[in-house]
């Protein structure tokens, strides 16, 4: 059985009778074969005890120690009362059998209503792994500390360092769907007591092996592309937030987020990380409810645009089918309007003729809105005519009645508009053949380039979604990670389609 088979085995007994919990156990259950403490955040009454119960049960322990915290809680409650016969010898030893400091597995509900005293005992048990019994110091053999709460721990509190070890915080919300609350109220409370069968529930070796052979997984480089891009999104977010708006993440944090992600690869018998790994960081880098869904967000959309890495450039692909549309044009096509023009002297002008009037207006006139004086074949300008460019093609003409030798007295003409012989973007006739047939072959060049570039990612996202499957993740997050690659399939597929357009134009 592979471990992906195994852990999928599991996880469908753990979520027996539990409804819209299939989440949040796939993810607590990483998180202990990780060895890395859980945060279950959410108000009373959401299964948070359960989920912790049930989840021991996948373990081989029988050293399971769960405790309600309140603001009066002693610390003989969580690590076990004095023993008054060693008490009488002068050694302040505690009968920790039964208690926090011999489970293998533990579940603290309301820790922060806790006291000091305790919570500064947990952190050095988190730390260390290791309790001090009066002289002594006694090796602990807790693997994974459940904690829960309906408040994150409270400002300058000093609770920042125990709060930064429990790398997985789960929202536990009430049940949504209308459907599976019918269910609960029909069938009632769900039972702690499952079974797991032998060949399936992981042993202390099995655990302990484990361990090491997660740390031999790589990151990819998809995966450290992600990470950076998220450190970098939260910078530009701290530029201009408040100090306690700060999405802070320790490396210490970071680090224990890497291992986690190294987990999931490896429970899905691979030895490298992948996108759908990522996703996890949604669960591993929020401190409180007000930041939760900012870093979702930045989580998922850092996935969705720097994901999945093809080595395929669409910029250059651009460049060179852009080049080759360049060449087409200049070669084919014409790029201006070319006009019936003649050339008096050095000038390029528009012959217009207004009765026994000859004269020329320069060309480059066309493009102003001044008055100006229209010159004769001469290059000489003629001060008895007036033109002025209406700004939409056609030059508005005045002739002063003097010309004509009877009175001064300016004459409105008919407008003259300029002959456009060839229309920019009309394609230009007697061209080359050799050249129209090197620009088509570059055409198809660059098409073919391109649809080989569509095939490769193509083949690569087929991979891909084997890649994807999890029993960690479902399929409404596991929808994010396939965003970058169908979208560079669907630029692809707009450039090949614009290909056609270049053969069109060569044709």
């Amino acid at each position: 059985m592979t471990y992906k088979n195994r852990i999928s085995s599991i996880l469908k007994l753990l979520n027996n009778r539990l409804y819209e919990r299939e989440e949040i156990i796939a993810i607590t259950l990483l998180s202990a074969l990780a060895e890395q403490n859980i945060f279950l955040f959410g108000p009373p009454g959401t299964a948070k005890s359960l989920i912790s119960r049930r989840l021991s049960k996948a373990f081989e322990t029988n050293h399971y120690f769960e405790h309600l915290m309140q603001k009066f809680s002693t610390p003989e409650e969580i690590f076990g009362p004095i023993s008054i016969t060693e008490l009488k010898k002068d050694n302040y030893i505690r009968k920790t059998e039964g208690f926090l400091p011999k489970a293998e597995f533990a579940f603290l509900d309301e820790i922060w209503k806790s006291s000091p005293a305790i919570l500064n005992t947990l952190l050095t048990i988190i730390n260390e792994k290791k309790f001090k019994n009066g002289s002594d110091v006694n090796e602990v053999p807790l693997k994974v500390l459940i904690s829960a709460s309906n408040e994150t721990p409270p400002e300058n509190q000093g609770l920042d360092a125990l709060y930064d070890r429990f790398l997985t915080r789960l929202l536990v919300p009430p049940v949504a769907e209308r459907e599976n609350f019918e269910t609960i109220l029909q069938n009632g409370s769900s039972s702690e007591n499952i079974v797991i069968p032998d060949n399936l529930k992981i042993k202390n070796e099995e655990l302990q092996r484990w361990q090491s052979e997660i740390n031999k997984v790589k990151l990819s480089s998809d995966t450290l592309n992600i990470i950076n891009g998220i450190r970098l999104e939260f910078e530009k977010l701290n530029r201009n937030k408040k100090k306690e708006e700060f999405i802070y993440v320790s490396d210490r944090r970071w680090q224990k987020a890497a291992t986690l992600l190294k987990a999931s690869a490896f429970f899905c018998d691979r030895v490298e990380t992948n996108i759908a790994d990522c996703l996890l960081l949604n669960y591993c880098l929020w401190s409180n409810s007000n930041n939760r869904e900012k870093v979702q967000a930045i989580v998922e959309n850092t996935i969705k645009t720097n994901g999945f890495q093809t080595g395929i450039s669409l910029l250059e692909l651009d460049k060179e089918k852009d080049s080759i549309e360049k060449e087409i044009n200049k070669e084919l096509y014409y790029s201006t309007d070319i006009y019936d023009t003649k050339k008096i002297g050095s000038k390029v002008c528009f012959e217009v003729k207004r009765g026994d009037l000859l004269f020329y207006i320069q060309k480059y006139r066309l493009k102003s809105n001044e008055t100006f004086n229209p010159i004769d074949k001469s290059g000489n300008e003629l001060e008895n005519i007036e033109c002025t460019f209406d700004h939409q093609g056609s030059c508005n003409i005045k002739i002063r009645d003097e010309y004509y030798s009877y009175r001064d007295n300016w004459i409105n003409q008919e407008p003259y508009t300029p002959k456009i012989l060839f229309h920019k973007g009309d394609k230009k006739d007697e061209v080359n053949e050799r050249l129209i047939k090197a620009l088509a072959d570059e055409v198809s060049v660059i098409s073919d380039k391109m649809s080989a570039a569509l095939k490769d990612v193509v083949a690569k996202k087929e991979t891909f979604f084997k890649e994807l499957e999890t029993p960690f993740l479902f399929e409404d997050k596991l929808s994010i990670t396939i965003t970058s690659i169908t979208k560079q399939i669907e630029e692809l597929e707009l450039r090949i389609k614009d290909c056609e357009r270049l053969t069109n134009l060569v044709q």
